[in-house]
């Protein structure tokens, strides 16, 4: 299993102008993220336990309510091919970086509006759907409604990896003409809901521009909590920009030994940089980080 280390950095209006930082170097300094985090809310001590990273990263997010949503329940086949190791490995390093990736995205929401989060990459293959796949499940921890959109109708792989088979999902609601929105299952298991992309239409960048994915996207903004969207990689598509339109911030997927630095600044150049939340750099190989997170574990039942 591939580890991850978040790096999520503030790219607001103030950071206008400011070089983006390199990669190392933000990735280090998510590591001492707990401290961080203990310091910005309430000084007390961070335990080993989500609860009480959760509880410390929150500090005074205000809670708004609800619609209630009703879709269909579907259970979910999990394999070590899915990957979803918030589910499968709680215990593991990989769990607990989308934790911290989790209690980041809150930080951020203390101080401006971010509900709505594209998940992108600049190329192929550099596990942005693995990251799309675990992050609605840390969020819904919070006993909050999270929704996963499959935002890549020409190459959709998140259906297959919870195991749910082919469904209808975006790409038939997009057609379809309706009003009404369709095409969610609730996850169970995971405990979050999920709008796979369905079958891959003819057309999926005119039916993202004709104005009916802006629609859905107002629907569906007072009915969750959270909502991730996991898009097509930036080069060569258009689809991305389209999302992004639609959202509220972006993480950029990265992985080591697979991003090329020319491939990487195109990428960054092509995201608006108030819309920037960071990047998640994956693969990262940083095995003592790993044997410091094996001995400082609580030891397991029996």
């Amino acid at each position: 299993m591939s580890r991850i280390f978040e790096a999520l950095q503030r790219l607001g209006t103030e950071h206008s102008g400011v070089e983006y930082p390199d990669m190392v170097t933000v990735a280090t300094e998510v590591l001492e993220a707990p401290q961080a985090e203990e310091q910005a809310t309430n000084g007390q001590e961070l335990a080993g336990q989500e609860s009480d990273i959760f509880g410390a990263a929150l500090g005074g997010e205000q809670r708004t309510a609800v619609a209630p949503v009703d879709f269909p329940s579907l259970q979910v086949a999990v394999t070590p091919a899915s990957r979803l190791v918030f589910l499968s490995e709680p215990d593991s390093l990989a769990a607990e970086k989308f934790r911290f990736l989790g209690v980041r995205l809150r930080q951020l929401r203390q101080n401006r509006p971010l509900k709505k989060v594209l998940i992108t990459s600049t190329i192929p293959e550099e596990g942005k759907s693995l990251v799309s796949a675990n992050l609605p499940g840390v969020l819904a921890q919070r006993k909050q409604k999270v929704l996963l959109i499959e935002g890549d109708l020409r190459r959709p792989v998140l259906a297959q990896q919870f195991g749910l088979g082919t469904l209808a999902g975006l790409g038939e609601w997009l057609q379809s003409g309706s009003q009404t929105v369709s095409n969610i299952y609730k996850l169970e298991g995971p405990g979050f809901w999920l709008m796979p992309a369905g079958n891959a239409p003819a057309n999926p960048l005119e039916l993202m521009q004709s104005g009916r994915l802006s629609l859905l996207m107002g629907q569906l903004a007072g009915a969750f909590d959270w909502i991730i969207v996991d898009s097509p990689p930036l080069l060569p598509l258009a689809d991305t920009t389209v999302w992004a339109r639609l959202t509220e911030g972006t993480l950029l997927v990265t992985r080591e030994g697979k991003t090329e630095r020319a491939q990487l600044q195109q990428g960054l150049a092509m995201i608006k940089k108030s819309d920037l939340l960071g990047c998640v750099v994956n693969g990262c190989s940083e095995s003592d980080n790993k044997n410091y997170y094996q001995r400082y574990s609580p030891p397991t039942m029996k």
